[in-house]
């Protein structure tokens, strides 16, 4: 936050109520509810049934699923969900050093209101888009940072974030009300946090290229 008194004494008013490493915690619970969907999947598919987030439920009063659903796991095969945990764990650890916890819990916490109203619009929300934003803020604080796509090719941030806006995009475009309604909710926390950051983000960038180009230009002279 920034270094203002109002933001201090807002800080220490919500410390106490922050959970420290809160990506270790729903990643963890995700891998168990996968887990057990995977090896057991009459009681994981109970379980995972009892914790996604739809309007139906909360109206009969299940309104724990405001919490739970952020433990429900990616639908998809063991390793890309493997890689999908890590990733995520591996996001909010970095985010949450930059910003410190406060801040972090902060970020996560009005993403899930965002999940929740778009829940109430729409009758459904996941985890999905949520996470997503956590990404895209990870790609605004350290665009140049450079993961390993499969293991092997290295790849940065910056580079990563544009193919899933492009993707996000077209599922948005293509999508129905309910998806569109859940990636605008979801995405305008990152503009909410991070509205600068990005500004200052796309004009390096900008610039950058820009000066790339000046630089081609002249050595063809």
């Amino acid at each position: 936050m920034n270094n203002n008194p109002m933001n201090y004494n807002l800080e220490r008013r919500l410390r106490r109520y922050t959970i420290a490493d809160l990506m270790k915690y729903i990643a963890i619970g995700q891998g168990l509810v996968y887990i057990l969907m995977f090896v057991w999947p009459t009681l994981g598919n109970t379980l995972y049934a009892s914790i996604v987030l739809t309007r139906s439920a909360l109206l009969r009063g299940q309104i724990w699923r405001l919490i739970t659903f952020v433990f429900v796991p990616p639908a998809s095969s063991p390793i890309f969900v493997l890689f999908a945990l890590y990733f995520y764990y591996m996001v909010g650890v970095a985010l949450e050093r930059r910003w410190g916890k406060v801040r972090f819990n902060l970020y996560y916490g009005v993403g899930m209101v965002c999940a929740w109203i778009a829940c109430l619009l729409t009758g459904y929300a996941t985890n999905t888009y949520l996470n997503l934003s956590l990404f895209f803020a990870f790609a605004a604080m350290f665009p140049n940072e450079e993961v390993y796509l499969f293991g092997i090719l290295p790849i940065k941030v910056k580079y990563l974030a544009l193919v899933d806006v492009l993707i996000y995009l077209q599922q948005f475009i293509a999508g129905s009300a309910s998806t569109r309604v859940t990636i605008a909710l979801c995405l305008l926390n990152v503009i909410l946090f991070l509205g600068g950051d990005l500004l200052n983000t796309l004009r390096r960038e900008s610039q950058y290229w820009k000066t790339r180009y000046n630089f081609r230009k002249t050595m063809r002279r």
